[in-house]
C-alpha cells in the first residue's frame, strides 16, 4: 500500500458553515499540479436552493467567470442533503474559486463545505 500524502494537496474551497446567502470561496492556485478534484460536501440542506459552480480567472484578483461545461469533468446540480458532488476542472486558467449561489429566501439555509484536491504535483513532496 502506498500513501498519497506526499503527492496530493487539499485546500479549502468553502469553509464548513451554515449558509443562507451566496458564498464564494478564496482563489485556489492550480500552479504546480497537473490534476484536481473538486468536492462539494453538504450536510443538511433545510431550505433554499444552493447551486454550486466553479469560476476561473488568469489572475488571483481578476474577474472570475463561470467555467464552461466543456471544462469540467462531470456536472454539478443543486446541493441535496448528505449528497457529495465531485467534478474536475480541465480548463486552462491558473486560478479557480468555488461558489454556491443561494436562492429562494431561506430561513435556515444549508450546511456544507467544499474542497479542492490537487494532484500530480510537479514537485514532491507537496
Amino acid at each position: 500500500m502506498k500513501s498519497l500524502k506526499s503527492t496530493l494537496s487539499t485546500v479549502r474551497g468553502i469553509i464548513s458553515a451554515l449558509y443562507a446567502t451566496t458564498v464564494t470561496g478564496p482563489a485556489v492556485d492550480l500552479t504546480g499540479f497537473a490534476s484536481n478534484q473538486i468536492n462539494f460536501a453538504p450536510g443538511t440542506i433545510t431550505d433554499g436552493t444552493h447551486t454550486p459552480k466553479v469560476t476561473e480567472c488568469d489572475t488571483v484578483g481578476g474577474t472570475y467567470t463561470d467555467v464552461a461545461a466543456a471544462d469540467l469533468d462531470g456536472t454539478l446540480a443543486a446541493l441535496a442533503s448528505d449528497t457529495l458532488q465531485t467534478v474536475g476542472y480541465i480548463g486552462t486558467k491558473r486560478f479557480i474559486k468555488l461558489v454556491s449561489t443561494v436562492t429562494g429566501s431561506p430561513g435556515t439555509g444549508g450546511q456544507y463545505s467544499a474542497t479542492v484536491t490537487l494532484g500530480n504535483s510537479r514537485k514532491t513532496p507537496v
